[in-house]
């Protein structure tokens, strides 16, 4: 079976919660019925396929869910099966997943699904996915700047080599040279995990999402030591403004001051300026070692959250004299769940390993995930998929 991808778009009349992903449409896909998921330490993605009886073509949908409450997760890939049960019987059904979680809880989702499991490599799963996502749907990659947010960036006739920095917990790089060769060249475990446990520590947040909120009305000064307060201005002969992070956290660490003067808000966004600019500086030494310019940036970390993309975006131009530059993409979170989910249309043949009419999910979209108090992705890719007979 081969995928059609001609006319695929991301679906942008949806309205969407932040942080969210659109969902991708597929005009030219049919009988394509597929679900995947990706583990990480932190959250659990959900891509799966959906259309409308009678048409041709779907849609990709994207979900999240906290890895810690992964029975969530089960209940909601539990819910969309036992439907497709119904419109499909007699159909053996495979969910490809991947991340270190497909691992830990593959028995788990074996019991309470009832269904084949396939296991996929996880690095693997990030590459084919981004490939995917860079090559085949337009308006995915932009770059990011106060002054000019997502601007779009035109697919590139060849795309490689690139290195992709996953920033998920932890923080995996990536060298990419062609479509099936990559290698590890680096990571660190100051990550999203890092962010937010240090946060759940410091502030009253309880979610990841709160936590970005918060830093949005955070003043990073009121916490971090800057140059302006060492030398009391810019030091221009070595091109350090006066409100460059000389020591993020560095005015918390004073005599005789009180902890409780500082705000949860100030605190969100100087960790997050700390996490950010140290992940943006590794992205840039490792691609300067192995001479790479094109700079992905992908993982759940992101969420399309501006203070965490302007940072990452002026550490890479900064530190490369502008010789780089950062990419993004809108499917940041979901590279690894998309890449299994292509592994569908390489591993398949006689069996079903998905099916979800349009009118199904718009019915699970209304009813039965708010049961589950599961916040909607209402990010979608349409996508085709045609079956060649054997």
């Amino acid at each position: 079976m081969t995928m059609n991808l001609v006319g695929a778009s991301i679906c942008d009349e949806e309205i969407l919660v932040q942080g969210e992903a659109r969902d991708i449409q597929l005009p030219n896909t049919e009988h394509v019925s597929q679900i995947s998921v990706d583990i990480g330490g932190s959250l659990a993605k959900v891509v799966y396929f959906s259309r409308r009886a009678g048409t041709k073509g779907g849609r990709l949908n994207f979900r999240k869910f906290e890895t810690e409450k992964i029975d969530e997760c089960i209940a909601f890939v539990s819910r969309l099966l036992d439907e497709s049960r119904a419109h499909a019987p007699g159909h053996e059904f495979v969910i490809k997943a991947t991340g270190g979680g497909a691992h830990l809880y593959y028995q788990r989702f074996r019991d309470s699904l009832n269904v084949k499991i396939d296991k996929e490599d996880e690095m693997e799963c990030l590459i084919t996915g981004l490939n995917f996502l860079i090559t085949e749907i337009p308006f995915e990659v932009f770059t990011y700047s106060e002054t000019n947010p997502m601007c779009f960036e035109e697919t590139p006739e060849d795309p490689f080599p690139y290195m992709l920095v996953n920033i998920g917990s932890g923080v995996s790089i990536l060298k990419v040279t062609s479509a099936n060769t990559f290698e590890r060249i680096s990571g660190t475990s100051l990550g999203g995990g890092t962010l937010w446990g240090l946060l759940s520590l410091l502030t009253g947040a309880k979610t990841f999402d709160e936590m970005l909120e918060a830093s949005q009305e955070g003043d990073n000064k009121n916490v971090d030591m800057l140059v302006g307060d060492i030398y009391g201005t810019d030091y221009s002969k070595i091109g350090l403004k006066s409100t460059t992070i000389a020591s993020s956290m560095g005015k918390v660490f004073k005599k005789n001051v009180d902890k409780r003067q500082f705000r949860s808000e100030d605190i969100s966004r100087s960790l997050l300026y700390m996490v950010s600019n140290n992940i943006g500086q590794i992205a840039y030494l490792n691609a300067q070692a192995h001479g790479l310019s094109r700079i992905y940036f992908g993982g759940c970390f992101i969420r399309g959250h501006a203070i965490t993309m302007n940072t990452l975006s002026y550490a890479i131009n900064f530190w490369s004299k502008g010789a780089m530059k950062a990419l993004f993409l809108r499917h940041e979170g979901y590279l690894g769940a998309v890449g299994a989910f292509m592994k569908h249309h390489t591993s398949r043949r006689n069996s079903r390993s998905f099916m979800l009419t349009e009118q199904l999910a718009q019915k699970l979209a209304t009813t039965e995930l708010a049961d589950l108090e599961v916040t909607l992705a209402q990010d979608t890719l349409d996508v085709v998929a045609e079956e060649e007979s054997e």
